[in-house]
């Protein structure tokens, strides 16, 4: 046997919050107390109305195969959807459903980019990009994200980095992993520089919904083709629905993409399950209450832990506009960011993630996710302190 496997799954890499969870899931079984700071996964229960369409939706039989595009009906609220919140109304043929959000990343590089390809990306970012372009053999070229900025993508900055190989722009406002968002003309001018330079731009707006300070500050880039030309759109309902274990997305974008990443779905995964279809139509259309009752929940728990970071020596934290993660500067506590990260969870029981899981920028940073209870959070800061102070 010459070599046991493929090139490209040598450039195969997970994501790093998984494999901290493994690690604390193994450390709880041991019966250790630990802080969940690690995982984009909210505390919330996935509304009652939306597990109610499901569970009709399974009990009138729809448990088979339905078509590879998604259920219409679906199709049709997120068309209603992206007109209400974006301004255009896209055609059936620009709308994918998906087996999640991020399988989109992987479906639109390798519908677009052949390898050697150059995707400029945020750095730090999304670990699935890079693991998306590595795989599919192409280059990623890093954006590097400036805390003076906060965290913010800057057009300058894009387009120094523009060659006759790149591609693919990936945007992603609010921001995984430092909650930065993106002023409306810093988006509308890195359109025009996808526009002028005649590249794709692949717009991550999995936490579109969650903006605090102005809801009506989102801004997406598809608002200038329409989809129709150069921009794909990726969302999901992990986030905002508290949905993460029922693995739906969407894509929005030109209508050749769109088929032609349809056709990798259809090859890959078949369909998405048609009751969890039903279930996204009813986010989508039903009763908002109780989205509204958690993304008032994520505000508070990002003012109390940015206050309490804050009050801890050697930690800084700045605001962040959206998302559910902080991204605190630690580098006045002495540590790397893997030191500190270790640190907290071996001595304080706390998992939270080192900032250059996300990219060489992340250097001095760790990421915290609130998506837990407040108590936690008091908790979990309380620990980080005593840690740094030698109390634990």
């Amino acid at each position: 046997m010459r070599y046991r496997l493929a090139k490209a799954a040598g450039n195969l890499e997970g994501q790093p919050m998984f494999k901290v969870l493994a690690k604390v899931q193994e450390l709880e079984r041991a019966g250790r107390d630990v802080v969940h700071f690690e995982i984009g996964d909210p505390d919330f229960d996935t509304p009652p109305n939306i597990v109610a369409a499901a569970v009709t939706a399974l009990q009138r039989g729809e448990t088979h195969y339905t078509g590879s595009m998604g259920l219409r009906e679906l199709r049709e609220a997120i068309c209603w959807t992206t007109e209400k919140t974006r301004g255009f109304r896209p055609s059936l043929e620009q709308v994918l459903v998906t087996p999640s959000a991020n399988i989109i990343i992987y479906y639109a590089i390798r519908c677009l980019v052949n390898p050697g390809d150059e995707v400029i990306v945020p750095d730090p970012g999304f670990p699935s990009y890079y693991g998306a372009i590595r795989f599919c053999d192409a280059v990623p070229v890093t954006v590097p994200l400036r805390e003076e900025n906060e965290f913010r993508m800057d057009p300058d900055d894009v387009r120094a980095r523009i060659t006759d190989r790149t591609r693919l722009i990936i945007l992603n406002s609010p921001h995984n992993p430092t909650g930065s968002v993106m002023t409306a003309a810093e988006i509308d001018e890195i359109a025009a520089i996808a526009e002028e330079y005649d590249l794709f731009l692949y717009s991550d707006e999995v936490y579109a919904r969650m903006i605090f300070e102005d809801e009506t500050y989102f801004r997406s880039p598809s608002s200038r083709d329409r989809c129709r030309e150069r921009t794909i759109v990726a969302n999901g309902f992990s986030k905002a629905f508290a949905m993460t274990g029922w693995r739906l997305g969407v894509a929005i974008g030109p209508e050749d993409v769109i088929e032609k990443m349809g056709l990798l779905l259809q090859t890959t995964s078949s369909c998405v399950s048609p009751f969890v279809q039903r279930a996204g139509i009813e986010a989508i259309t039903g009763d908002q209450s109780e989205v509204l009752k958690m993304m008032k929940q994520y505000r508070h728990r990002r003012d109390v832990l940015v206050e309490r970071l804050n009050a801890v020596p050697g930690i800084t934290c700045l605001t962040p506009g959206g998302a559910f993660y902080a991204f605190p500067n630690i580098t006045g506590t002495g540590l790397s960011s893997e030191e500190f990260s270790d640190l907290m969870l071996d001595k304080g029981g706390v998992a939270l993630l080192p900032g250059t899981n996300f990219g060489p920028s992340g250097k001095g940073f760790v990421r915290l996710c609130y998506a837990v209870s407040l108590e936690r959070i008091e908790e979990g800061v309380a620990r980080i302190a005593a840690t740094l102070k030698g109390e634990r």
